[in-house]
């Protein structure tokens, strides 16, 4: 199956094909074999593998739907990356922006877990991939980073409390 995805600026092919110890996946002409088990209702577990099955490596995603516009963000590697699907739409949302156009940046829990370190607060410029928030979640640290430049407008959590997938953490603006 052929999946093409509009990320920021760039078209990504995917193509998927399923396979006895899971899938074998085709981006952009790289091969990987993906082993991946369902954590929560939006978030995955994955084991990444070069095209030869070695160089394997863990990686966790969620993926949160965006109401109205055909936008999903998948949160990874504790980035969120705005992802339009465009498998036979003949033209791109206006939506996509790939976390460099204007309004707010909110950055949500991409699965359960506790805040364990504030790296801002409001007032704060921020840079692009500048972390903001580090969430522990299924024993493993992730650094929620900016998308983009701006201001701290918002901080919703304290360190230590714990948070919902989808909980609001932090807006830039």
């Amino acid at each position: 199956m052929e999946f093409k995805f509009a990320i920021g600026d760039r078209l990504r092919v995917v193509e998927v094909h399923r396979d006895v110890s899971g899938h074998r996946i085709i981006v952009d002409g790289r091969a990987h074999h993906v082993e991946a088990a369902r954590v929560g209702p939006d978030g995955w577990s994955l084991i990444v593998r070069d095209e030869h099955g070695t160089a394997a490596r863990s990686v966790d995603a969620v993926i949160a739907p965006r109401p109205g516009n055909g936008t999903v963000d998948v949160h990874i590697g504790g980035y969120r990356i705005p992802v339009h699907v465009r498998n036979g739409l003949g033209r791109r949302s206006r939506d996509v922006d790939g976390g460099r156009g204007g309004g707010p940046q909110r950055i949500a829990a991409p699965m359960p877990g506790k805040v364990v370190r504030m790296l801002v607060k409001p007032g704060d410029a921020v840079q692009p991939r500048q972390g903001l928030v580090v969430v522990e979640a299924m024993k493993m640290e992730n650094e929620l980073r900016a998308a983009r430049a701006g201001q701290v407008r918002d901080v919703f959590v304290r360190e230590g409390q714990s948070v919902e997938a989808g909980t609001p953490l932090v807006t830039v603006e």
